[in-house]
């Protein structure tokens, strides 16, 4: 299920091996010592900003929905796994054309769960980007209300694939056939999930409001290269370097500790978006951090919408079954909303 790999694109993983066997067998171990059995099949949602890999979202497509987030350029709407946008983008960015990006309509959610429960599924765990970032986690509660199923919604506090490895672990719970509230914590754990990364420029961002003037300001006058992350659901300016290449040396030192930290070893990928050069590159030295095979992805449309081009950023995650790290070792917090 290899996805064709263009000439000098990253190789790219769908899952470490292992994964859904390993949650699987806890799911047998669990029914065979006497608990009671799962409830009924539970299909899990979430939205294009997780970044799946689409080879992997294709492979589980029974049991997991994407719900994709819209991107405006130029006056024309773009939606991500349908069109083209990630060309579109690029060229708008290079030419500076007006980027935008807005939450998935309420009544698309509200389609999306009705279709699940059409299929078969009795509950649905809903999965998204964290609502200091996007009205996304709104939309999924309001159309949790009116969905035929349970349905809860879980706040990721992240974005990229720090969301999309929480995803990926949540749909192994649910195909080991555990139930909703096994597979809600697995979701949850997305705050456990780091995410660092750095931009040529801080533009985009500020455009969108996704820093603020002061910290656009800083990186702007004084020609920094400041190392971003996110912490508590936000964008925040975690450290200030003078040069992209020290931020980028920063940025894999930071992220080979926090790997380091994990107890159990760790997940690690790398996102780019238009620099598949320097994202081979960050693979490449932190490939003696991770305990599986560093995964390598373009950031998602609406993402790199925000970031711009030349960004690169890596996500660090727990493997499945493992503890988080202890206080302080997590940047953010998954929260998670039962609505019926």
């Amino acid at each position: 299920m290899e996805p064709q790999q263009a000439a000098g694109k990253p190789v790219r993983q769908d899952r470490a091996p292992g994964w859904l066997d390993r949650l699987r067998s806890r799911g047998r171990d669990t029914q065979q010592a006497g608990a009671r059995p799962a409830p009924g099949r539970v299909a899990v949602v979430t939205d294009s900003a997780a970044a799946v890999p689409a080879a992997w979202a294709a492979a589980h497509a029974d049991t997991l929905a994407v719900v994709p987030m819209p991107v405006m350029i130029d006056g024309q709407m773009y939606t991500e796994g349908l069109d083209d946008v990630e060309t579109e983008l690029a060229l708008a960015l290079a030419m500076g054309k007006p980027v935008q990006t807005s939450r998935p309509a309420p009544g698309l959610v509200l389609r999306t769960y009705r279709r699940l429960a059409e299929a078969g599924f009795e509950e649905i765990v809903s999965l998204h980007l964290s609502a200091k970032l996007s009205g996304t986690v709104d939309a999924a509660r309001w159309a949790a209300e009116e969905a035929p199923v349970p349905v809860t919604v879980v706040d990721s506090a992240t974005v990229g694939l720090a969301q999309g490895f929480a995803v990926m672990d949540a749909v192994a719970a649910a195909e080991a056939g555990l139930p909703a509230p096994a597979v809600a914590e697995a979701a949850a754990r997305a705050g456990d999930n780091s995410i660092g990364f750095v931009v040529p420029s801080l533009e985009q961002l500020r455009k969108g409001g996704r820093i603020n003037a002061a910290a656009s300001m800083f990186g702007t006058l004084l020609a920094v290269k400041p190392l971003l992350a996110v912490v508590d659901g936000q964008i925040v300016v975690r450290e200030k370097v003078r040069t992209l290449p020290r931020a980028l040396v920063r940025l894999v030192a930071l992220s080979r500790e926090r790997a380091a930290d994990l107890p159990g070893g760790a997940r690690v990928a790398v996102q780019y978006f238009g620099n598949d050069e320097q994202a081979r590159e960050l693979v490449h030295e932190l490939a003696g951090s991770a305990a599986e095979p560093v995964l390598c992805e373009p950031l998602p449309a609406v993402l790199a919408a925000h970031t711009g081009a030349g960004v690169l950023a890596v996500v660090v995650a727990g493997l499945p079954g493992t503890a988080p790290a202890g206080p302080g070792g997590s940047d953010s917090q998954g929260s998670a909303s039962p609505a019926a």
